[in-house]
């Protein structure tokens, strides 16, 4: 089963009493015939039952129609094919598949190995090497999960060996996997920038600054953290052996030059860079290194088939709920609601990221984004915030999401890689929080962090 079809099963952290009250409070809604509010209410329901996302929108979005008798059934077919029917949303399958060659290939190996060698001299060195080796792989898997699924396992073994603290590895490796979906490419800016109608490679190249200052801010944690406990320096800096791991990552480190590189050149779409790096991992894992076999590669492109099946059904569900937002004007009221503030960005940026932090807790990152996209990005237009920034600063948001319960998917996925508690991981976790709410306030008050690049090379 995929991390994200696991995660959204999960009912267990609702008590039966609150679902209870729950269904009875749909059932108000609905004999009062306060319909829009019964679809929030139901939507919010199926997802404390621990209903799957995508039949939780889907299924929400049908008993409305059925309730209000106002919308043929055939155009809810019609919005979710057109919600799925878009080119850029080609790039999901291929950066899965990617990650998942490159997870299973000896990718991910030889890049911690170099990164090792390149940062573990310094104090609490593992975590930098953490970090580091975050960075590299974001340029090539485009998914925090796929982090933290695959680096993760080697990374939390690697620091457990070396003494160091199970939460404290878990944290950070949690952490520093959310910097995969800001530095390009990224699959949440890939369905925002459908949602929104903004380019994507706008949108990669404008997250690849942030994602740095989210890695070089989490590396200052480490050292402050390092300091205080007492961590060692886990290698001595040796020059050859930086060489020769180097020698054995070489062609792995390419990987993210040829993707970003390529976006950044023109020489790619984001569609076709995706593809570009499921052929550059197959000739790495099978002709080179000779370490993905038939069989991984089935096992592979079965777990990629499953999880790009659960994200298009989750847009599609989040398709049909978005529409009838909008052809509610739910959109014009949030207008008015927040339209004293229109005049202060500032103050709605604050509120804006308040909203996007709460949801990030409850809900699942696509599913967030096709949702809060024609709700919130059209209230940020007009406050004069650039739809390119916008996207960084929701992903960003929704990245600091994944660390939190009930639905911390990362946390899950460690959960289970690290063999400790649910319980244990968030509290690993929550020192890093700081470093990445700090970038977080920085990337969406500065804005020049996120449009410098774009500005420089697309305007």
């Amino acid at each position: 089963m995929s991390h994200i079809q696991a995660v959204s099963r999960r009912g267990a952290l609702i008590s039966p009493l609150i679902a209870l009250l729950a269904v009875i409070g749909c059932l108000v809604l609905v004999f009062n015939g306060q319909y829009l509010l019964f679809l929030f209410a139901a939507l919010f329901t199926l997802l404390l039952l621990g209903v799957p996302i995508a039949i939780s929108l889907a299924g929400s979005c049908l008993l409305y129609v059925y309730l209000t008798g106002r919308v043929p059934d055939v155009v809810v077919v019609h919005r979710m094919i057109n919600g799925v029917d878009s080119f850029p949303l080609l790039a999901i399958p291929f950066f899965i598949l990617a990650g998942n060659l490159m997870n299973n290939g000896g990718i991910t190996n030889r890049i911690f190995d170099f990164a090792k060698a390149l940062m573990g001299w310094m104090r609490g060195g593992l975590g930098h090497v953490n970090v580091g080796a975050s960075i590299v792989f974001s340029g090539m898997s485009g998914a925090a999960v796929a982090d933290a699924g695959g680096l993760g396992t080697i990374e939390i073994k690697a620091m457990r060996d070396a003494g160091y603290d199970q939460q404290f590895s878990v944290g950070i490796t949690a952490a520093s996997s959310t910097i995969g979906p800001i530095i390009p490419p990224s699959l949440p800016m890939v369905i925002y920038g459908v949602m929104a109608s903004v380019s994507v490679g706008q949108l990669f190249v404008a997250g690849l600054v942030p994602g740095l200052l989210m890695g070089v801010s989490l590396m200052v944690m480490i050292t402050i953290m390092a300091k205080r406990r007492g961590y060692p320096r886990d290698a001595q800096f040796s020059i050859p052996v930086l060489w020769l791991t180097f020698r054995r990552a070489f062609l792995s480190l390419l990987a993210p030059v040829i993707i970003v590189g390529g976006i950044i050149s023109g020489m790619f779409t984001p569609t076709e860079a995706a593809i570009a790096a499921v052929v550059y991992a197959l000739f790495l894992g099978g002709v080179v290194y000779r370490i993905l076999t038939w069989r991984r590669l089935l096992k592979v492109s079965m777990e990629t088939i499953e999880t790009t099946a659960v994200i298009l059904l989750i847009v599609a569900g989040a398709s049909i709920f978005a529409w009838i937002m909008t052809s509610n004007q739910v959109t014009q009221h949030v207008m008015g609601l927040l339209g004293p503030f229109a005049d202060n960005p500032i103050a709605l940026l604050i509120i804006i990221n308040l909203v996007l932090i709460v949801v990030g807790c409850f809900m699942e990152t696509i599913a967030a984004i096709t949702i809060l996209v024609p709700v919130l990005l059209p209230v940020a237009v007009s406050a004069g915030v650039d739809p390119v920034h916008f996207g960084v600063i929701m992903v960003l948001n929704l990245m600091i999401g994944l660390l939190t319960p009930p639905v911390g998917m990362v946390l899950y996925v460690l959960s289970r890689v690290s063999n400790i508690s649910f319980e244990n991981c968030m509290r690993g976790t929550i020192p890093f929080l700081i470093p990445l709410v700090i970038s977080l306030l920085l990337v969406t008050f500065i804005p020049a962090i996120s449009l410098w690049l774009p500005t420089l090379i697309y305007r």
